[in-house]
């Protein structure tokens, strides 16, 4: 695949600007210039950006409800009540819960923690969790990372006694479940500063306004931050403000002195040793945690977020490590599946959008499924399967699309639905599948715009490889963490060439290692390009080419850097590539 490169030169203006930020920080124009693109413009602003402060957290205060919310909580401990803290099956949840739990532990002991079980219960509250609550004499409820839409559920929890406190970050509808308090900055009555927190965001929030209310040291809750980032980077929310602060602090918990559960999986995943970024937890902490719930339950992986003694944690790490593998190969046959349908499709060109489903698919895994296809087809992509007499499923989108939107214009036709921006869950009758597809596609078609179901690179700054220095890649590495609102520095170098050493790599020969010499400074830099070995004849035919790229730390040559190729085309005036 080849994408389109949108790129817009810096303005003269814009260079003078970068070139005094530039000397006032004491870093190259380029990298100044990019602050400049992040509407960084200051050096007080930049300084802020680059060194993010934990006193500079939000009062949590000023979320609609908190004062609630901690008065519910103090009244629970004060009484001795039971207190359960429930939270969703996924990352998100799961860290939330551990969160919350490890944080209260420390100072009541009357408290469980619950996770429904995606195959038995469904997604958010359920009448099985909540009679089970009654059962075990509990009367708090705090749920995490969902919630804001369960009325009958709430409602009939109220009416035996237990009361709910609502930490969530989804989208809510106009009419709010009854619980005791509701804390989502995305409450339209919610005048919050930052809308964009994670669940374990929001569960963080409310335990620094515990923390505060009570005279507990902050200092007690920097151990949980690792819990923060892990849930910001597999949540995919932006990495800005806020987010900023919990995830640059988190992963600095995360790479010193991670909790005993999370140490585990770094280990099982072989990335002791090395600084860890927002790309570990992504591609290998957080499919880990999350395999528990797609597979079997995710209470297992809250059992292993928790545990205070390193040789059972492994013990769990290596079992949940196995139930990613499972999901790996369930995942794979899907994703194949469902590409053979797209393929037979013959009017899916004519759409702006995806919706498949099969009644055998794993409900655990339609969500990775409509993540792989939205990354293949650039388009908004549903997937069901079917559970009973209904279909339920997930939505994934492209940049800039609300995928939320899209659903709930379809909500006449859905029995539950909830999500955000990027992410959604659904489920409806079997039989309204059709009405929904067109319905579905329809939305799309009117409220897409065509740049974004096109396969684009957004080009940050053109670049020499003589600028590539160590103190270059040191300043860009302050940057991080890197995430939806503060991406990864996409760099461009025209008319470069193989220095004669590239060749294909891989178990199916499908990358490219290579090594390429720039026609301006004839510096030699390393490269890789993951899945683009359709390329490696002209690479090697000795024509001149440009290159969009990452500059990356390489993992297996210490204080070496490394160009993760993201494309590959011909320099002006030559034949295309194949």
């Amino acid at each position: 695949m080849h994408f389109r490169w949108k790129y817009n030169p810096p303005t003269s203006d814009h260079t003078q600007q970068a070139k005094e930020l530039g000397e006032k920080l004491k870093i190259a124009p380029l990298l100044a210039g990019l602050l400049i693109n992040r509407g960084i413009t200051t050096e007080s602003a930049a300084k802020r950006f680059f060194r993010p402060q934990l006193a500079d957290l939000i009062n949590p205060f000023l979320m609609k409800d908190m004062d609630v919310a901690v008065d519910r909580l103090n009244d629970a401990m004060g009484r001795k009540e039971r207190i359960m803290v429930y939270g969703d099956y996924d990352v998100d949840g799961c860290t939330a819960v551990a969160l919350v739990y490890k944080f209260l532990q420390q100072f009541y002991s009357n408290i469980e923690y619950y996770i429904p079980n995606r195959y038995d219960e469904g997604y958010g509250v359920s009448k099985k969790g909540v009679e089970y609550a009654q059962k075990n004499n509990v009367k708090l409820i705090i749920i995490l990372d969902c919630g804001i839409k369960a009325i009958e559920e709430i409602k009939y929890a109220k009416s035996l006694g237990i009361d709910f406190i609502i930490c969530d970050h989804h989208v809510p509808d106009e009419v709010l479940p009854p619980a005791v308090a509701i804390l989502n900055p995305k409450r339209p009555d919610d005048t919050y500063p930052f809308k964009q927190l994670c669940g374990c965001g929001v569960g963080f929030k409310f335990m620094q306004a515990f923390a505060k209310n009570n005279g507990i040291p902050f200092s007690r809750l920097i151990p949980l931050l690792d819990f923060c980032a892990v849930s910001i980077a597999a949540d995919i929310v932006p990495v800005v403000d806020e987010n900023r602060i919990l995830a640059f602090h988190g992963l600095k918990q995360l790479n010193q002195n991670p909790s005993i559960g999370l140490k585990s999986i770094i280990d099982i995943c072989g990335l002791n040793g090395r600084e860890l970024s927002m790309s570990d937890i992504i591609f290998k902490i957080g499919p880990r945690i999350n395999a528990s719930g797609r597979m079997e339950n995710g209470k297992e992986s809250v059992d292993l977020l928790v545990e205070k003694d390193y040789s059972a944690a492994l013990k769990e790490a290596r079992l949940i490590n196995e139930y990613n593998e499972q999901r790996k190969d369930i995942d794979k046959q899907m994703t194949e599946e469902a590409n053979q349908i797209v393929a037979k499709l013959e009017s899916q060109e004519h759409h702006s959008s995806i919706v498949l489903y099969d009644e055998h698919w794993k409900k655990g895994v339609v969500g990775i499924v409509a993540s792989r296809l939205t990354e293949m087809y650039f388009r908004p992509t549903v997937v069901l399967t079917r559970d009973g007499e209904l279909a339920t499923g997930s939505a994934r989108s492209v940049m800039g699309f609300d995928v939320y939107a899209a659903i709930k214009s379809c909500r006449d036709l859905l029995t539950n639905f909830g999500g955000h921006t990027y992410a959604a869950g659904l489920t409806l009758k079997w039989e309204d599948i059709p009405e929904f597809c067109e319905r579905f596609h329809q939305y799309v078609e009117e409220h897409i715009e065509p740049e974004q179901i096109e396969a684009c690179l957004e080009i940050d700054a053109e670049i020499n490889f003589k600028d590539i220095t160590k103190r270059f890649h040191s300043d860009l590495k302050r940057f991080s963490p890197f995430g939806p609102g503060n991406s990864k520095p996409i760099f461009y170098t025209k008319g470069v060439y193989d220095y004669g050493t590239s060749k294909v790599v891989g178990r199916s020969q499908e990358h490219i290692k290579l090594e390429l010499v720039d026609s301006i400074s004839a510096t030699v830099m390393n490269g890789i390009a993951f899945g683009q070995s359709a390329s490696a004849r002209y690479i090697k035919s000795k024509r001149a080419f440009d290159i969009a790229y990452t500059i990356e730390d390489n993992v297996f040559k210490r204080n070496q850097v490394q160009l993760q190729i993201e494309d590959i085309r011909p320099a002006e005036g030559e034949d295309p590539i194949g």
